[in-house]
């Protein structure tokens, strides 16, 4: 039977905060977006702000209102990579198979450490007390025998704690909880169960297969299964090759713009952070999306299939302008996000588009490479664009604060 553990860094960038700056960690502390900048969200929070009831996601008023003392911190993303890699090579001390779930969580499968470190319930108190040691924050694992379960595990004691849910063990902790709290199912999926009737995991874990199938299709017996432990998906190498579906960005702007030039400059700021990202990791984009949203928060989105696989920021701008110029645009727009999808590696056989002048995105990509390497060296604002330049508000806070480096 595997052994499989879900690791979860608590509070993470908040609890990374405190580390950096000793002052605050007997204070109430979030880490939030610039409010001058719009971006006046709670993006996480420690333990003592937590417990006053302040929410991830909620307006920076809102926490205030329910906690004044709260200090707010604004997000430093280069130090919580730095952080986590530092985590990450304490857990492939102990296996290959660690399987990122983000930043700050992961799975590792340790079947086949036992007889080396011991349990696996040995093993994640021992990782507890390292990354306590060593790192200087806090972690909750689960430990069980499938991936679903060992992640019920970490979310059901926080922080600092070590959950098992064996074989044993399972109906007992595990079907009392609410079902949206099992991985997969989200809040729409949770309201269509509920008006089915199912409310619990056990309730899920009990019901006729076939009303799951007809309601939900394939996913229905895969919530099914995993509801009742039946799930043999195994935990990815560290170092395996893992391409994500899509790589994207977006930005809310400092200010509402309302000509098409305010907007591509945005949108080639945009597509420049994800065409780095893309040469980063050595992919190539087949789709792209672009979305937009107004003044008034109403969105609009469309994506595109393109000829031909690209990383190339200016080529993906072109594309975007495209679908940006099919809309009318009826009211200012507050918000942009560039996402490309279809992703493969670039050193895999990519079919030629007859249509499309290859030469030219062979030139394209060539000369971003050439950026890449000069703003490594001097610095992304070595090198601007001429649209950036004539906007420069633009890219105010843009590349610091909205850009998070791609983990693999």
């Amino acid at each position: 039977m595997k052994r499989i553990l879900h690791c979860d860094a608590n509070n993470f960038y908040a609890s990374v905060e405190c580390m950096l700056d000793p002052s605050l960690k007997d204070k109430y502390v979030a880490v939030s977006g610039n409010p001058d900048k719009r971006h006046g969200i709670i993006l996480a929070k420690n333990q003592k702000a937590k417990e006053c009831g302040i929410k991830t996601g909620e307006v920076i008023w809102e926490a205030l209102r329910k906690c004044p003392q709260l200090v707010l911190v604004p997000p430093q993303y280069d130090k919580y990579v730095e952080f986590s890699d530092k985590i990450f090579d304490i857990y492939c001390q102990y296996t290959d198979r660690v399987e990122p779930f983000g930043i700050d969580e992961c799975w590792l499968d340790v079947s086949g450490s036992l007889r080396l470190f011991g349990s696996a319930e040995k093993i994640a108190d021992e990782l507890r007390d390292r990354i306590k040691k060593e790192i200087g924050i806090t972690i909750s694992v689960g430990v069980s025998f499938n991936k679903i379960f060992a992640k019920l595990g970490s979310d059901m004691k926080k922080p600092d704690a070590t959950t098992v849910i064996d074989e044993f063990n399972y109906k007992d902790k595990v079907w009392p909880l609410d079902v949206s709290d099992m991985l997969m199912i989200g809040k729409h999926t949770s309201q269509k169960l509920q008006a089915i009737g199912i409310r619990t995991i056990g309730d899920l874990a009990n019901t006729n297969q076939k009303i799951l199938v007809d309601k939900f299709g394939i996913n229905g017996q895969k919530m099914h299964d995993n509801a009742n432990g039946i799930n043999d998906e195994q935990v990815r190498l560290y170092y395996d090759r893992h391409i994500p579906k899509s790589i994207g960005n977006s930005t809310t702007l400092p200010k509402d713009v309302s000509t098409r030039a305010e907007s591509e400059a945005v949108i080639m700021a945009l597509s420049e952070m994800v065409a780095v990202r893309l040469r980063k990791h050595g992919f190539v984009a087949g789709g792209l999306h672009l979305g937009i949203k107004y003044n008034d928060l109403s969105y609009i989105g469309k994506q595109i299939k393109m000829p031909q696989k690209i990383n190339s920021a200016t080529a993906l701008c072109d594309f975007a302008m495209q679908i940006y110029d099919s809309y009318k645009l009826i009211l200012p727009v507050r918000a942009l996000s560039v996402t490309t999808f279809d992703l493969s590696s670039g050193d895999e056989n990519v079919q030629l588009s007859m249509l499309e002048n290859n030469d030219k995105n062979e030139k394209l990509e060539r000369l971003d490479k050439s950026l890449d390497s000069i703003r490594k060296k001097y610095g992304y604002d070595a090198l601007k664009s001429a649209a950036l330049l004539e906007y420069p508000f633009i890219t105010d806070g843009l590349v610091d604060s909205d850009f998070v480096p791609f983990k693999k």
